[in-house]
């Protein structure tokens, strides 16, 4: 049996003495079915989590554990059979369909394992785009772009078209437009599939400043250990239930993947070396 210097999930709460931060991301009860009565498959079974204001956190499972429908649900793409979601004090799991619209706008940001950038575009103008959707005065879009843009090392290809951009320019790219609106909260979905991996170290060195700085709560699902070494927090799903969960503290990097490598070994995954 593996040995966890991190702890056991206990339903989201802090530990006696650990820093008190306020609840960003609440999640009670949730449980998603897919099929029909006589196929039925239990994705969600019965999950109760919370995110803090600031917090960078990783999902981790096996494919079909569930993480991608937790993510799914929690990011208002798709409604949770029962329980509920809470999201700045806002209950997404009541809003109708012109709310979430207007909700999953305003206060989530998004990044894609795919990019989804358009291809007809410049990088600036997909990262303007997000603005303009708000309204932004024209006057303030290209302020923000440029300060967005020296965070994230893309400075130098915002007139370049996605085909010129190489796999961790788009997904920086795509990081900019995701946190350009100063959402509450980022949802990242595999972020480092697509990427070699330098590109992959450069958008996490650039998500983990990002989180520092300005204090942006990510929610990251992923299935690399090393990826996940980047977040504070990581939650493990196992057949669509909370199986363990790890907090960094004041660990080096290294030593929490060692941590997040023995749960994987429990849970059967694929192996994976920090550098």
């Amino acid at each position: 049996m593996a040995h966890f210097t991190g702890r056991s999930y206990n339903g989201g709460n802090r530990q006696k003495g650990e820093d008190k931060m306020s609840e960003l991301l609440k999640m009670e009860h949730l449980v998603k079915y897919y099929g029909n009565k006589t196929s039925l498959t239990k994705a969600l079974n019965d999950i109760s989590l919370t995110v803090e204001q600031g917090e960078f956190t990783a999902i981790m499972g096996a494919s079909g554990s569930g993480k991608t429908t937790l993510l799914n649900c929690i990011s208002t793409i798709d409604r949770p059979t029962g329980g509920k979601v809470w999201i700045d004090g806002v209950c997404t799991s009541e809003l109708k369909k012109g709310e979430l619209a207007d909700f999953r706008r305003n206060r989530l940001g998004f990044i894609f394992q795919e990019f989804n950038l358009l291809d007809t575009l410049t990088a600036f103008d997909n990262i303007a785009l997000a603005l303009q959707i708000q309204k932004c005065p024209h006057d303030k879009i290209k302020e923000k772009i440029e300060a967005v843009a020296q965070k994230l090392g893309i400075r130098e290809v915002l007139e370049k078209y996605p085909y010129q951009l190489s796999g961790g320019q788009k997904q920086r790219v795509a990081a900019a437009r995701a946190i350009i609106t100063h959402p509450s909260l980022i949802l990242a979905d595999e972020p480092t599939g697509a990427l070699d991996s330098k590109s992959s170290k450069d958008l996490l060195e650039s998500l983990k400043l990002l989180n520092e700085t300005e204090h942006t709560a990510i929610l990251m699902v992923t299935h690399d250990a090393y990826t996940a070494s980047y977040a504070r927090r990581v939650i493990f799903i196992k057949d669509g239930k909370v199986f363990h969960e790890l907090l960094k503290g004041t660990e080096e990097r290294r030593s929490f993947f060692e941590q997040i490598m023995d749960v994987i070994s429990l849970l059967g995954g694929d192996m994976n070396y920090a550098d």
